[in-house]
């Protein structure tokens, strides 16, 4: 849960509290937190949801997949596997453009995530430029399958037989 400042709240003794406007009882604001495997046609990787991202992708705000969560599976027990919300499933197979933010964080120790900052739209695709950031996108598997045979390529050199010194100049 976050605080209305936009801070994650953390549990007090009793209440959420919130470290950055120092509020001692806060009534928390849902946010969505997703990790998704997502894959292109040669690779896969896992993105952070954060925000706004979840409900561009599924078009629910996260209060209200709490909300039908809770409704769903009032009569599941706390040991019991819960299903997962109708509105990420729907999200299975779709194929979608994403801007994604990378720092060291994402790429450093067990984290190996990339954290989505926003999803474009499916009918019509804003330019990078437009944006004012770096974006990724899949071109249908063109570069891809080009950065593949240079992998391969690559790969292929480090089994030779004898070391290759880099040429300078």
């Amino acid at each position: 849960m976050w605080c209305v400042c936009h801070t994650k709240a953390t549990k007090g003794p009793t209440t959420l509290m919130c470290k950055k406007c120092g509020k001692s009882e806060i009534v928390g604001v849902a946010k969505y937190l997703s990790k998704l495997s997502v894959y292109d046609k040669s690779e896969q990787a896992v993105f952070v949801i954060l925000g706004d991202a979840g409900e561009e992708l599924t078009g629910k705000k996260a209060y209200e997949l709490v909300e039908s969560y809770y409704q769903d599976n009032d009569s599941v027990g706390m040991d019991a596997i819960a299903p997962v919300p109708q509105a990420m499933l729907d999200t299975i197979g779709q194929t979608r453009k994403f801007i994604v933010t990378v720092s060291s964080h994402n790429l450093e120790g067990n984290t190996r995530t990339l954290t989505v900052t926003k999803l474009l739209p499916l009918e019509a695709p804003e330019s990078s430029a437009n944006l004012g950031v770096d974006s990724v996108e899949d071109r249908g598997g063109e570069e891809d399958e080009h950065a593949g045979e240079s992998g391969k390529k690559g790969a292929d050199g480090i089994e030779s037989d004898g070391a290759k010194r880099t040429k300078c100049g």
